[in-house]
């Protein structure tokens, strides 16, 4: 039986991030119950169950925004939708995620109990000033706080996130996270580079000059100063961002990059299905008058229908993101060809350029490649 992931999109937030241009949102209480009706009702619709197609679901993400402001009771909900419209594995990977500041034990209790078996909490530093200077609304204390709440109430599968190539970051303050958060002990770390975008508050801070970023080879060197110490503590680097204990590779991310089907439900969330890829429109009221009025239909922007050739260059970029790159004998069961005749020539040019090494069935990223691995990537748009 074919697998398929799910994800979840809560989109308010306390207080946006400064450098966030994801779609969240801050003070529309007022809408979010009616939001949380349309999306009971959107994953009724694109139910799978009523088409008898034969695919369960293995992996199941909500995220936002900031999930855990919202009450425990609607979160319980979107999981009873979804095993009531959906097959579920009975070892599926279900994950929320939460930020310091906005859960507490009773709450995390009650995720546990009603079938969360994974956190991711956003941490991005341990330096206080460095989380004012983001924008966000916790402290380091905050974050211990709900880590070991977490803990005492049996959650044995926790990633946290961290960032690097912060505005007044140095590399002290890289190893200070690092080494409070490896005593931590948590399954799974994720390490970002910040990446700057248009409209938002980190852009035009910068863009005014009053907050400056590190160079690029400080950057660099934070990227492998996490690599080093990370792996020196056992974790697994088997993403270019992610790291892991054996065993607690995030699945549902794992299945993005190997390309599998996904179904995202709520105002702005992606989906891929049957070579398809289409996304719900990014206007919370909208999304939330279409359903009031029948017009879900007008919720949903169509972005390709992939042909093969399509496929398999997103198959390549995606696999190359892993530490160990797309897996030859897996491409060839899937597409039939062999990728390294396909793309013999941007393989050749890679290689020549020690951005990527072959051998017997992996092609993937060199160390060199790492840092430059949107060059690789540009290959395969």
């Amino acid at each position: 039986m074919d697998k398929i992931g799910i994800y979840v999109h809560i989109p308010f937030c306390k207080q946006k991030c400064k450098y966030c241009d994801f779609i969240s949102f801050s003070g529309m209480k007022e809408i979010m119950h009616n939001y949380f009706d349309c999306l009971y009702q959107e994953i009724a619709e694109k139910s799978l169950s009523k088409q008898e197609i034969p695919i369960e679901v293995d992996t199941i993400y909500i995220g936002g925004g900031t999930p855990s402001i919202v009450q425990v009771e609607y979160i319980e909900k979107i999981i009873s939708k979804i095993y009531e419209n959906f097959k579920v594995s009975k070892n599926a990977e279900i994950t929320i995620e939460v930020n310091p500041g906005t859960v507490d034990e009773e709450s995390l209790n009650k995720y546990l109990k009603i079938g969360i078996n994974r956190l991711s909490i956003g941490l991005q530093s341990t330096n206080d000033k460095l989380l004012n200077m983001l924008g966000r609304i916790h402290t380091y204390k905050e974050f211990e706080k709900v880590y070991d709440s977490a803990r005492n109430v049996g959650f044995k599968n926790i990633n946290v996130d961290l960032m690097i190539g912060l505005p007044n970051q140095t590399i002290e303050d890289v190893e200070d996270s690092l080494k409070k958060i490896i005593n931590k002990s948590p399954e799974h770390i994720s390490v970002y580079s910040l990446i700057v975008e248009e409209n938002t508050k980190m852009f035009d801070l910068i863009d005014q000059g009053v907050l400056e970023l590190p160079d690029e080879n400080l950057e660099r060197e934070m990227y492998w100063k996490v690599k080093n110490i990370l792996e020196k503590h056992e974790y697994i680097h088997y993403e270019i961002s992610n790291f892991a204990k054996k065993n607690y590779e995030s699945k549902h991310n794992m299945n993005c990059w190997d390309q599998h089907y996904y179904l995202g439900f709520g105002v702005a969330a992606h989906s891929y299905f049957n070579g398809i890829r289409y996304s719900n429109i990014d206007n919370i009221k909208q999304y939330i008058e279409n359903y009031e009025n029948g017009n879900s239909v007008f919720n949903v922007i169509f972005h390709e229908n992939q042909t093969k050739e399509q496929m398999m260059k997103e198959y390549m970029l995606l696999g190359l993101r892993k530490i160990q790159g797309v897996e030859i004998s897996k491409f060839k069961n899937k597409f039939i060809d062999n990728p390294l005749y396909v793309y013999r020539n941007e393989l050749n040019k890679l290689v020549s350029e020690k951005l990527v090494e072959i051998s017997e069935n992996n092609i993937k990223l060199t160390d060199k490649g790492l840092d430059l691995a949107n060059v690789v990537w540009m290959e395969f748009v």
